[in-house]
């Protein structure tokens, strides 16, 4: 199994106060509730702990991409990645992901991606992203164009990395006259793509498509759901005619680590519950998920099986839905042996910052996990039980 260390950079020192006023703390949240200076040391923190990362020997490290928001300070990724590729020695660099639809200029993001393959010496990971509601209105993007224009973004992007140039293209959304890439990235025939989604099933068929091929990645979500998205991504698999691998699936959780499980919920207890009761807030259902940004089918299991689950959150419930691993290194370990037997996953991405989880709680999370829980989760090869499993 291969193990990540994803981090989503929050304002750590947000007033909690402030969200509850504005009713969000995405949008429509006043930027005057930034200090600047803070935010300079938590970027010099969180880049901190992406190095750690590294030097620990996680086989990823990963960030992402978010607009507007206290939830993550992450507009471009690619700039974090940028740092990391020069400080940064044997890690993979995960970059999960670019929202496509938002870009007007995809030959710009391959361009960007290839650079940044050349920085790190072929260390990327690409992520593609529809992005989520609210950033379609800190866009001011269209969501009804939201899956032609990823896919046809996508498209372009495989394109111009692939195929040689100079050539024109014509699309819907985008049309070039010279498409022409310069550098090309060093890994061929391009950087790895994955697809991180909440469990769209549109996402899933079109990860698993025989073409493509894609690691599939479902993110923060209830046990249950997890497990049916991967069941559904390997039932289309074997529809396309192959057997998915392990290392076409991959599982990302937030984690807290300490010395028994009664320190690990009562450390953690405040720090989880604000996160998710009060960064994840948004200001309307409409914006969160807004008319044509997903079909009805789609929206409504993220509603029911998603976003009810994470009303008024207590460490409690989030543990008991599987949407958090905490606990001592044991207790940690033996959890995601767990689901791993029962997904078959072979990319475990652990969220090991959370909230406004202060520094020192992180530094010691992160490492009792990575002494006590990596070593045994990459010595782990059994993927039989999904295999197993009806569909």
């Amino acid at each position: 199994m291969k193990v990540y260390f994803f981090h989503l950079m929050p304002y750590a020192d947000l007033d909690l106060a402030q969200v509850d006023k504005h009713g969000s703390a995405w949008i429509n949240l006043p930027n005057a509730n930034f200090d600047p200076e803070k935010g300079r040391l938590l970027y010099e923190r969180y880049i901190g702990e992406l190095e750690l990362g590294d030097a620990l020997g996680f086989d990823g490290i990963c960030v992402n991409e978010h607009h507007q928001t206290a939830y993550g300070l992450m507009p471009a990724p690619n700039l974090i990645a940028a740092a990391l590729a020069r400080s940064t020695r044997q890690a993979r660099i995960c970059i999960l992901g670019r929202a496509l639809p938002l870009v007007g200029n995809p030959v710009a993001i391959a361009e960007e991606f290839a650079m940044l393959d050349h920085l790190s010496g072929g260390r990327i990971i690409t992520g593609f992203v529809r992005g989520i509601g609210t950033e379609y209105f800190s866009g001011s993007v269209n969501p009804t164009f939201s899956h032609e224009r990823f896919y046809e973004a996508h498209e372009l992007i495989l394109q111009a990395w692939t195929r040689p140039g100079p050539f024109a293209y014509r699309g819907k959304h985008y049309q070039f006259d010279y498409v022409n890439l310069w550098p090309r990235p060093i890994q061929q025939p391009h950087p790895p793509v994955w697809i991180p989604s909440q469990g769209s099933m549109e996402t899933i068929v079109w990860a698993a498509a025989s073409e493509r091929r894609y690691t599939y990645l479902q993110t923060f979500s209830p046990y249950p759901q997890a497990l049916k998205a991967f069941r559904a991504y390997r039932d289309c698999a074997l529809s396309e005619g192959y057997e998915p691998a392990p290392s076409q699936m991959g599982w990302a959780a937030p984690v807290y680590v300490a010395e028994s499980d009664g320190q690990a919920r009562r450390e953690l207890a405040p720090h989880v519950e604000n996160f998710f009761n009060k960064f994840i807030k948004f200001p309307s259902l409409e914006m969160r998920l807004p008319p044509g940004y997903s079909s009805i089918a789609s929206t409504k299991a993220l509603m029911s099986a998603k976003f009810e689950a994470r009303a008024n959150a207590t460490i409690d419930t989030l543990m008991d839905q599987g949407i958090i691993l905490c606990g001592s290194p044991q207790t940690v370990l033996k959890r995601i042996l767990h689901c791993q037997g029962e997904m078959g996953f072979g990319h475990f991405l652990a969220m090991l910052q959370i909230g406004a989880q202060p520094a020192d709680m992180t530094d010691r999370s992160l490492r009792l996990f990575a002494s006590q829980v990596m070593p045994h989760l990459k010595s782990h090869n059994d993927h039989s039980a999904l295999e197993r499993a009806p569909a």
